[in-house]
């Protein structure tokens, strides 16, 4: 009758957890990486572990069965509408996808984008949406590329992002592939990998509640225990280091957004106050670059904002072309273009727009962005 009653409690309506959800992401070799993963992790981590296996959609998978005798936490298989504990393991059913919100599994059938099967894509994004800094993804053994996109939104999000190194992975192309784009902060045998995690669970800023952004939390002043620290001092002058370093100025940026970079990266440093990051800062070039690179993080997206391109068609675009002679071009500028999906939606934009109306104006493009890696 407990454990009936555990169940039926497990399935009210949540909102979103205020710890740490790791993803895990796995394909062939997967299930030997991840055994090896539970066992070097702790039964108390505060961290709830959420494995995404590609599974044979034909056959019932005994991978909750397998996994639970590598770990004390519970190991459950996912139903949809569960919801999400800490120092718990779920793990995707067979011919499912599944998704998060507010800390509550969501399944649906198995689909295919471009052919192609993408759960642990799927599952992480959604992470990386309803977690923000507080996801954590992990790559380990597969074939393909499944996953690497889903460790770009988590990074983007200002969460954590592991892979397995490519010497223990039975299976290197998934993980492989994550790291040559770029969006991995650390790299490891499985083991390797559970001590981190381990490491990181116990690193105040993972513990501290999250701070929703707002413009009234930009004009509040930090708070301790907030995720916004109240070294004000030291903030300011690793601004200054990075400004000296880097001749860019971000005194204008939204305070939090950096404040969540900086944290992210002390995360990442095994560095517990700013004071002492602000040191280790000045002493490492490398460092600096690091958190330049975090704070120009792009976050961008074909068509991100559908509204606003409806608008370009309807308004703007049409007042544009009636101050244009036949052989004056339209010039569009877009900084902080980021990898360019955003001046390529664009084009396509403006292209159609002048085909709707058999216009043969010349049309010019430009982006920009600070940060040289993305160009």
């Amino acid at each position: 009758m407990e454990r009936n009653a555990q169940q039926t409690n497990t399935m009210r309506p949540a909102s979103t957890p205020l710890f740490p959800i790791v993803g895990i992401g796995a394909s062939a070799g997967g299930l030997e990486a991840f055994t090896q993963m539970l066992e070097h992790l702790p039964a108390r981590t505060g961290m709830a572990y959420v494995l995404v296996q590609h599974l044979d959609p034909a056959h019932k998978s005994l991978l909750a069965d397998l996994l639970s005798r590598a770990t004390q936490m519970e190991v459950r298989e996912a139903r949809d509408g569960l919801i999400i504990e800490a120092d718990h393991v779920y793990v995707i059913p067979p011919n499912a996808d599944m998704t998060l919100a507010q800390g509550v599994l969501t399944l649906v059938p198995q689909t295919k984008t471009d052919g192609q099967h993408l759960s642990i894509d799927t599952f992480l994004r959604s992470l990386a949406e309803s977690q923000a800094e507080r996801a954590i993804g992990v790559i380990l053994s597969g074939a393909a590329t499944d996953g690497t996109r889903g460790l770009q939104a988590i990074k983007a999000q200002g969460g954590m992002t592991l892979a397995q190194d490519v010497h223990s992975a039975t299976f290197s192309s998934m993980p492989q592939s994550a790291i040559t784009a770029g969006c991995v902060d650390f790299i490891g045998s499985p083991e390797q990998i559970a001590r981190e995690l381990t490491r990181m669970s116990r690193h105040p800023h993972v513990r501290q509640p999250q701070v929703v952004e707002t413009d009234e939390a930009e004009s509040a002043p930090p708070m301790q225990g907030q995720g916004l620290p109240a070294e004000e001092g030291e903030f300011q002058r690793i601004l200054r280091v990075l400004h000296r370093r880097t001749e860019v100025d971000f005194t204008a940026f939204k305070p939090t957004t950096l404040k969540r970079r900086i944290l992210r990266r002390m995360v990442l440093s095994q560095m517990n106050s700013f004071a002492g990051y602000l040191s280790y800062l000045s002493d490492h070039q490398a460092e600096v670059e690091d958190l330049y690179q975090d704070v120009l993080i792009g976050v961008t997206s074909f068509f991100r904002d559908p509204s606003s391109f409806a608008m370009l068609g309807h308004e703007v675009f049409p007042r544009l072309v009636e101050t244009k002679s036949a052989r004056s071009p339209i010039r569009v500028w877009v900084p902080g273009c980021s990898t360019g999906e955003e001046v390529y939606s664009l084009a396509i934009c403006l292209l159609e727009f002048l085909a709707e109306r058999s216009l043969t104006l010349p049309i010019q493009l430009f982006g920009t962005d600070l940060n040289l890696s993305l160009i």
